[in-house]
């Protein structure tokens, strides 16, 4: 059985060179997401809904792979980063950031697939954060976007080189349903953090 890497079918949305940036249409994905609010670093709640994820994506790559004989690598994880006041985004202060966690599903995962998967795992561990789980549709459309290298603490430079790309390209980020997007391409546990590669995305 052929395994899927879902980064490389979809590998305009999950490649790119290194400080480059670029416009690329995103269409309509299905998730399963978390919603929270705090500092990525310091917050249980962001460390439970990881926690959570993780488990709920492997139970339905192995139900996939079990029921309809296909098999995928689970997709990296991805966050919705945002503030109420977006002009103070780039702060070193997080504690007031909004956030989603979330880890893209391929189209073969339905909803009652998923509602089997939270079951299962409910069964098995039941983590804290598997009520806060859904499974939904997200659709972004253009959006600017970059291959990052380096540490998380270290992003807001190229976040700003960002924002700045997308004022040049006559865009505008004064629209509170389009978030600052992350794709972690890179494991902290695994990796060094000069050596994290992480998709730093802009819907505008």
């Amino acid at each position: 059985m052929e395994k899927i890497d879902y980064k490389k079918v979809f590998a305009d949305e999950f490649g790119g060179k290194v400080g480059g940036f670029r416009t690329v249409h995103v269409p309509a994905r299905n998730y399963i997401m978390i919603d929270g609010k705090g500092d990525p670093n310091t917050s249980a709640e962001y460390i439970d809904a990881i926690q959570t994820l993780y488990p709920v994506a492997y139970t339905l790559k192995f139900m996939v792979k079990k029921e309809l004989e296909l098999d995928y690598g689970v997709m990296p994880l991805e966050g919705l980063w945002w503030m109420k006041d977006m002009t103070k985004f780039t702060s070193a202060d997080k504690s007031d950031w909004l956030w989603t966690a979330m880890i893209m599903q391929p189209d073969c995962v339905s909803a009652e697939l998923f509602e089997r998967a939270v079951q299962e795992v409910k069964r098995k561990k039941n983590p804290s954060a598997l009520s806060k789980l859904r499974f939904e549709q997200y659709t972004e459309g253009r959006v600017a976007q970059v291959l990052y290298l380096g540490s998380y603490s270290e992003e807001g430079p190229t976040i700003a080189s960002l924002h700045a790309y997308i004022a040049a390209e006559g865009g505008v980020l004064n629209q509170t349903n389009k978030h600052h997007h992350e794709i972690y391409l890179g494991d902290p546990r695994r990796s060094a953090p000069e050596k994290l590669k992480t998709i730093i995305r802009q819907p505008y």
